[in-house]
C-alpha cells in the first residue's frame, strides 16, 4: 500500500518515523520546507517517551508524484484547503484518506476529497514540536502502544478497507476499529476543548492545569458543556482508556469534586503535554481554536446550548492571536462571573 502522510508535524513526524521503522512504504509530506530538509539528512527524530531516529522519505508537496493508496491527513484545519487542493491529483478512485485532525473535520475533508473516500479517527497520545525534523513524545510509549488510534467509518459502517488501515497503524501502536466514529470525535473534541483549551488559554502544560483547582474547575464545566452538546446531536461518547467519559457531565457544580480521580487517572499520564495551539500561539501562528472548542459553541448554538466556559476560551485565546501574545494564569479571573453562575 502507498501511503503518505501530509503534514509532518509533531505527531507526524512520530507517526512516520514508526512506520518507516517497521519496514513499510511511508511518504513524510509538509509545506514547511526546513522540515522536510531537515527530515531528509537528518532522519526522524523522536525524543521523550521514545528515543530514536530512522531514515525516511520526505517531500514538500510539488515533489509529489504517482497516486497515493492511503494518505493519513495530520495537518491543522486551517490549511486543509491548500493541502488538500493539492492532494486531489494524487488520489485515485480507490484511495483512503483517513482524517486524524483535531475537531470534527470529516465533512470539510469529504467536500475535498469526496466521501467515499474519506474516514477518521483519534489520535490517543501527545506530541510537541521540537524543531525541524525532531519531535518530542509527551505519553509514554507504554501508553501508545496500548492504545494509539481509534478510527472508523463516518456512516459507521465496518469496510474491509478500515483493516487495511489498521495494518498500517498497528506500527505506532493498537488501533482500534469503532462503529461509532462521531461517538470517538465527540470524545476527542471534550480531550481537547478540556486540556489543549486551557493549555492554550493560560500559557501551560496539562500539568499545570492538573495542579490548579480554579482551572481544574473551568474545566469540569467545559467537558459538561461538550457532553450537553454532544448529546443535543443524538450521540453518546465512546469509552476511551478504560473509562466512561459519559460519567463527567455535572447535574450540577456540586458534583465537580467527584469527577477530579477520573481526570487524574487519565491525565497524570500527560502532564509535560503542552497543547498544540499553544505551540502556535509561541510561533505566533493561527491556532485552532474554531475547530475546537469553537465546534462547541458553533454547535451549542445550532442545538440550543449554552457553552458559556467554551465561549470563554474561545474568546482568550483569539485575544491573545489577535495580538501577538500569550495568556498566564491571571487570565483564570475572566472566568469568575461565569463561575459564579455555574
Amino acid at each position: 500500500m502507498r501511503t503518505a502522510i501530509v503534514g509532518a508535524g509533531s505527531l507526524g513526524i512520530i507517526i512516520g518515523a514508526l512506520i518507516a521503522k517497521s519496514g513499510q512504504q511511508i511518504d513524510l509530506i509538509d509545506s514547511y520546507k526546513e522540515n522536510v530538509e531537515a527530515l531528509t539528512s537528518n532522519g526522524a527524530t523522536v525524543t521523550g517517551g521514545l528515543e530514536m531516529n530512522v531514515p525516511v522519505q520526505a517531500l514538500v508537496p510539488e515533489q509529489m508524484e504517482g497516486h497515493y493508496d492511503l494518505v493519513i491527513l495530520l495537518t491543522k484545519q486551517t490549511a486543509n484547503a491548500m493541502a488538500l487542493t493539492e492532494l486531489l491529483p494524487h488520489l485515485h478512485k480507490e484511495s483512503v484518506v483517513c482524517t486524524l485532525q483535531n475537531g470534527i473535520p470529516e465533512e470539510a475533508v469529504a467536500s475535498y476529497v469526496g466521501k467515499e473516500r474519506t474516514i477518521g479517527g483519534a489520535v490517543m497520545f501527545g506530541a510537541t514540536w521540537i524543531k525541524p525534523g525532531v519531535s518530542m513524545l509527551t505519553s509514554p510509549y507504554a501508553k501508545v502502544q496500548e492504545l494509539a488510534f481509534e478510527i472508523g467509518e463516518i456512516d459507521g459502517a465496518m469496510r474491509p478497507r478500515l483493516d487495511q488501515v489498521k495494518t498500517v497503524l498497528q506500527a505506532v501502536g493498537e488501533t482500534t476499529l469503532m462503529d461509532n466514529l462521531m461517538g470517538i470525535r465527540w470524545n476527542k473534541v471534550l480531550q481537547n476543548s478540556c486540556f489543549s483549551g486551557m493549555s492554550a488559554t493560560l500559557n501551560c502544560t496539562f500539568g499545570d492545569v492538573l495542579a490548579n483547582p480554579k482551572a481544574m474547575e473551568c474545566l469540569a464545566h467545559i467537558a459538561d458543556e461538550v457532553l450537553k452538546v454532544c448529546h443535543a446531536q443524538g450521540y453518546r461518547m465512546v469509552e476511551a482508556f478504560g473509562e466512561d467519559f459519559e460519567s463527567l457531565e455535572l447535574k450540577s457544580k456540586e458534583d465537580i469534586p467527584e469527577k477530579m480521580a477520573l481526570y487524574h487517572r487519565i491525565w497524570d499520564h500527560h502532564t509535560k503535554l503542552k497543547a498544540s495551539m499553544l505551540q502556535d500561539l509561541e510561533k505566533g501562528r493561527k491556532t485552532e481554536i474554531e475547530y475546537i472548542n469553537g465546534i462547541v459553541c458553533k454547535k451549542g448554538r445550532a442545538y440550543g446550548v449554552a457553552t458559556p466556559f467554551n465561549d470563554k476560551v474561545v474568546e482568550l485565546v483569539k485575544e491573545a492571536e489577535s495580538a501577538g501574545r500569550l495568556n498566564d494564569f491571571s487570565y483564570l479571573e475572566r472566568f469568575n462571573d461565569i463561575l459564579a453562575v455555574g
